[in-house]
C-alpha cells in the first residue's frame, strides 16, 4: 500500500536518518529507501487527522523535534531543548473506518 500524506515536517538530517535507520531494521533497505516525512511518516494524530488509523498493536518508531522556547517582549529564542516524539510509517496504518 502506499499512502500520500503531506505534513509539515521540519527536521534534520539527523532525524531523517534516525527515522530511516528503524525503518530499515523492521522492514528492509527497499522500505527505507522509500521513507519521505513529508508523505508517509506522520505521528498518531497527524495520521487521524488525513483519515488513517494506526493498527493496534503497533509499535512507534522514535524521533524527536526540537522545541524553542521564546522571550514573551523580545521573541527572541532563548532556550532550545529535544522532545521525542513517536511517528508511525505507513505500513503500520490503515484507513480509518467511518
Amino acid at each position: 500500500m502506499t499512502i500520500t500524506v503531506k505534513s509539515n515536517w521540519t527536521g534534520s538530517e539527523s532525524t531523517f536518518n534516525l527515522v530511516k535507520k528503524q525503518i530499515a531494521e523492521r522492514w528492509g533497505e527497499e522500505e527505507a529507501n522509500r521513507y519521505d516525512p513529508k508523505e508517509n511518516c506522520q505521528t498518531f494524530k497527524q495520521w487521524l487527522k488525513n483519515g488513517y488509523t494506526v493498527r493496534k498493536g503497533e509499535k512507534a518508531l522514535k524521533s524527536f523535534v526540537v522545541v524553542e522556547k521564546k522571550d514573551k517582549e523580545t521573541g527572541k529564542v532563548i532556550e532550545k531543548r529535544p522532545k521525542s516524539i513517536n511517528l508511525f510509517y505507513e505500513k503500520q496504518v490503515e484507513p480509518s473506518v467511518a
